[in-house]
């Protein structure tokens, strides 16, 4: 016998409204575009295997290993010994002390997730660079957490505003995300700036997300610090992770390295486990590249900054020759963010220049951005000749736009 079902629509979760991840979104519309016959030139995705970098040879053959082996079953839930021992013997290396938990998460996005499910209630809050990578906002908003956003000083080279962070804490914050190098603005922070956030977190009882993915893609020789080597007392989450440096975003392997003080962090690390427990494992064979990459040769990533560099040097002569463009230096990472002078909307801005011109960017309010201000996001990773064509075509949009 059939059974008459109700005409009223499945009602989807409250939770689900505020999120946003304005990387993706701009593709909808590129899509309808592309499908309608215009040639794109898309400068908006961090994903450098679509512009033809790879992942280094010993991670292949050491996933291919695995695979091989059979390696295909779960694993443990917090990672495989291995991969385990190296990413904590890394973070030793660069002067991370008092290391209380490691874990693989199925890419950084999920160790990020495990991360503040466990440590936020709802009506808490967490401070986010702004801007800054809108993983945490998307987050934020599923678990029913704030995130209050503080500024990255762009006269300052984007440096992270300090004072500004202080402003926005209260009793019920709990972390303070740094993001270093920063995705979108490719800024470095100064050793100087991390050791004041880490003197804030101290003060304030924060847990710190070093969210440090890019950690080794820096240009013109410049030397990262990571924000956990600071002082060992300090509860620091330092993210990394095989997507970035070592090409491999689609195998979504990445690792959270928590240090501070073991007794006062253990509620939260165990419930950070218990969450581990609750999903499994990360994906296996992938682990085994893990060491590898840590261990081995990293003649890969100096090919990828001098490519990088060459494109970064297009990129900021042509924008910033542009009127009604400025854009400040990126120090790693492979992103731009230019600002647009007298422009009300940077979400109309890169819509009409979508449609005109077929190029694809990222509009600033994504990300964050001080009030009144409006900004668009590129990726480097494309060759010389599509930043360079898609810097001529801002350039004549620019001009029919006056």
């Amino acid at each position: 016998m059939a059974i008459e079902n109700s005409s009223k629509p499945v009602r989807a979760a409250q939770r689900v409204a505020g999120v946003r991840y304005a990387v993706r979104d701009v593709v909808v519309q590129a899509e309808r575009l592309r499908k309608a016959g215009k040639r794109m030139l898309c400068l908006n995705i961090g994903d450098p295997n679509q512009f033809g970098f790879a992942p280094p040879e010993h991670l292949l053959s050491a996933v291919e290993g695995a695979m091989r082996r059979n390696q295909n079953g779960y694993a443990p839930s917090e990672g495989i010994a291995e991969a385990l021992q190296a990413i904590e013997s890394d973070a030793q290396a660069r002067g991370i002390r008092n290391i209380c938990h490691t874990w693989v998460g199925n890419g950084c996005s999920e160790v990020i997730d495990m991360a503040l499910t466990a440590l936020c209630d709802p009506g808490e809050n967490i401070l986010v660079p702004s801007p800054g990578y809108p993983l945490y906002t998307a987050l934020a908003a599923k678990l029913g957490i704030e995130a209050r956003p503080y500024q990255l000083d762009e006269a300052n080279d984007w440096q992270p505003d300090v004072e500004d962070m202080a402003a926005h804490c209260d009793a019920h914050t709990r972390a303070v995300v740094v993001i270093n190098p920063n995705n979108p603005t490719g800024s470095l922070a100064a050793p100087e700036t991390l050791r004041s956030v880490v003197r804030l977190a101290a003060e304030r009882d924060l847990v710190v997300f070093a969210d440090e993915i890019y950690d080794r893609l820096l240009f013109d020789g410049r030397q990262h610090t990571p924000l956990g080597s600071f002082d060992p007392t300090v509860s620091v989450l330092t993210l990394g992770g095989l997507s970035k440096n070592w090409i491999a975003p689609g195998f979504r392997i990445g690792w959270g390295v928590v240090s501070g003080d073991a007794e006062r962090l253990q509620p939260w690390l165990e419930a950070v486990r218990q969450l581990g427990r609750a999903r499994l494992s990360a994906n296996h064979p992938e682990q085994y590249g893990i060491a590898p990459c840590l261990q081995g040769s990293q003649t890969h990533i100096t090919e990828m900054m001098k490519a990088l560099t060459t494109c970064r040097d297009l990129a900021m002569q042509r924008l910033n020759a542009i009127p009604g463009i400025s854009c400040v230096t990126p120090r790693g990472a492979f992103y731009a963010f230019a600002r647009l002078h007298n422009v009300e909307s940077d979400v109309r801005w890169c819509s009409e220049l979508m449609q005109e011109t077929g190029v694809v960017v990222v509009p600033g309010s994504g990300f964050g951005q001080r009030p009144g201000t409006q900004h668009f996001r590129i990726v480097l990773l494309p060759s010389t000749e599509i930043i360079g064509e898609a810097c001529d075509a801002i350039a004549n949009f620019v001009v029919r736009q006056r």
